[in-house]
Formats: C-alpha cells, structure tokens, sequence
C-alpha cells in the first residue's frame, strides 16, 4: 500500500477551518428568516462524514424552519481543538475524540454540567475500535496484543502524553492484560514490555502514519479501524486485524452553551446535534468506517458485516470514567510515566 494514498486517505490534517456556505448566500431564508451560522469543531478524521451530514440536515432545517444554515467547520487534532475552544475559538457545537477532552471545556465554563444526558447514548456519537496495521503480507505474524510485546516486534504509535488516539491504544492494551488474568503490576509489566519495543513515540497520530510508512519504521502501526475502512473504500489495499479484546474508542458530542446563547443559536445548534443520532446521519458515519450509534443501522446486514462484533470489547466505564484514567495511567509519575523511566 502507498503510503501517499494511506496519508491523504485518513485525513491525519492539521487543523483546518473551512467555510461551509451551505443553502445559498442570501442574508434571508426562504420563509423571511435571518440566516443562521454555526460553527462545528471536531476533530480531524470525522471530516468526511460531516460533509455528508450537514447538506442533509441543512436542507431539512430549511424545509421545516424557512431558515438557511451556514456552517463554519474547524478540523484538527482533538486536543488543540479542545484548547482552541477553551481560548476563544467560538464553537456552537463540538465533536472530540475524549470525553474528557470535553470535561476540560466544561470545566472552562463554557459547556454546563450534565451535558452527557442532554442528547442519546450518554452524547457519544461517533464510535470506532483499535486496529493494527501489519505491513503487506504480515511477515512477522501479527495478531494481537501480545504480539507487540515480543521481542522480535517493533511497533509505532503516538504519544500517550499528547495523543488522544494514543491514549484509547494504551487503553486497549491495557485491557487485553485485564482480560488475560493480570493483575495491575503484571498489566503494568505486560504493556511495559510492549513500549518497550516502540522506537520512537510521535507527538500525534499524522507523524506516527509518517514514521511508520513515510520512513518505514516498525512491523506494525496501531490506529482507529475507521482510518482502516475508510482507506479501504476509497480502494487502498491495507493488512490489518482488530484484536478480539479492544477497547470502545467513543467520540462524544455537545453543545457549547455560553457560546450558543451569546449568540442566540441555541435552537439550531441543539437540533444539530439531535440529528446527528438520526438513522440518516448515522449511515453517513458507518459508510466512512465508524460503527453506528443507531440500532437500526447498525443491525443493517452491510454493516453488521462491515463491523463484526467484538465480544470482550471494554468501555471508559471499565476504567471508572475518564477522571480515574488520567489518575491511573497518564497523569505525571503514573503508569504510563513508570513504563518510560524504565526504558531509561
């Protein structure tokens, strides 16, 4: 597989804003309504799939309300999204890779407690699993977790640090030691090892796609399965496998309320994001290689294919929410700080 159609396939963009004047340029809708602006944030690999939703839910706005819509879309790594937003960037609606990515803007006094039960599924809209990626043809036989942990292996993936991407691949790591009997200092040994055999640790999730087909580092690389089957769609061959033990990677969804009511935008942006829940717009996200929210969807025959299911599949609740795992594993002098001085 080249590695100039994998890069431009999975989107790992730095950030990115484009102007979307969806509906038309009038100042008015066609019922005499003023137009309408939101500007959506997320992060970067979700792009495609919100180029399909919001023409859809523009036109629909516009059919039941007389109202146009026009949308500012910010794309990028969903940690400097999240700090864009806490500094002044004026978001109506943000979709992160981390729940606690939203905490943080929540915490900024921006987004108002209990934002997780304002829409369905505890606000989480997009989902995707961890996939690793083998170079053609597999030659070191890769086929789990535990494969990275021997000492023939080398493996690259982002910083957990500074990663969101990396810290869901941590996380699964982590989980497939619970799932196989370890205790926390055997898990700690395991996923030590593991980092062991990583040569270097990217910044982010673009530069760890970089070191592992651009400069031609490691056996395998591990990322989200949605960068896989999106690769795949657009007809790029990719050697892969999702572990049977993984982690939920969830991408939750909220409205920015002190934004939304400074500039009157609530009822749209809220409607957006309802939409988003909609068999309609989750269709959108199975096609690009999330696995859907809705039922409906999800229970598709194309998809239920398309996405197998994963029966020792772990969620943030397993790790008792985002706060414990900050504690536990990234937060300074904690697991993940403990794996590194040992390979000092």
């Amino acid at each position: 597989m080249g590695y100039r159609n994998f890069r431009h396939l999975v989107g790992w963009q730095a950030g990115l804003l484009v102007l979307a004047m969806v509906g038309g340029c009038s100042s008015a809708g066609g019922g005499g309504q003023p137009d309408v602006e939101l500007t959506l944030v997320s992060f970067a690999v979700t792009k495609s799939a919100h180029d399909a939703i919001i023409p859809k839910f523009v036109e629909k706005w516009q059919r039941e309300k007389g109202q146009r819509v026009r949308f500012k879309q910010s794309y990028g790594g969903s940690g400097s999204q999240t700090r864009a937003v806490v500094d002044g960037l004026k978001a109506d609606v943000v979709h992160l890779a981390l729940g606690s990515d939203v905490a943080k803007i929540e915490q900024s006094g921006l987004i108002q407690p209990g934002w997780e039960q304002e829409l369905p599924n505890g606000a989480i809209v997009s989902k995707s699993v961890a996939a690793i990626v083998r170079r053609d043809g597999n030659p070191k036989g890769i086929q789990d977790w535990a494969d990275l942990a021997k000492p023939n292996i080398k493996w690259i993936t982002a910083d957990p640090k500074t990663s969101g991407v990396a810290r869901w691949n941590f996380l699964a790591l982590w989980q497939s030691a619970v799932k196989a009997g370890f205790d926390d200092a055997k898990a700690l040994e395991f996923v030590g090892k593991a980092y062991g055999n990583v040569p270097i640790l990217t910044k982010d999730a673009r530069e760890a796609t970089d070191v592992f087909f651009k400069q031609g580092q490691g056996d395998a690389l591990v990322n989200y399965e949605n960068e896989v089957l999106f690769a795949q769609s657009k007809g790029t061959k990719v050697d892969y496998v999702v572990p049977k033990v993984n982690i939920s990677i969830d991408n939750p969804i909220a409205v920015v309320d002190k934004n939304v009511d400074a500039k009157g935008t609530r009822e749209v942006a809220e409607a957006f994001t309802q939409y988003l829940f909609s068999p309609e717009a989750q269709a959108e996200f199975a096609k690009v290689g999330f696995r859907p929210v809705d039922a409906t969807v999800a229970n598709n025959p194309e998809n239920q294919s398309k996405y197998p299911k994963i029966d020792a599949l772990a969620t943030v609740k397993n790790f008792k929410g985002w706060p414990e795992i900050q504690k536990k594993f990234f937060a300074d002098g904690a697991a993940f700080d403990q794996i590194q001085a040992q390979k000092k």
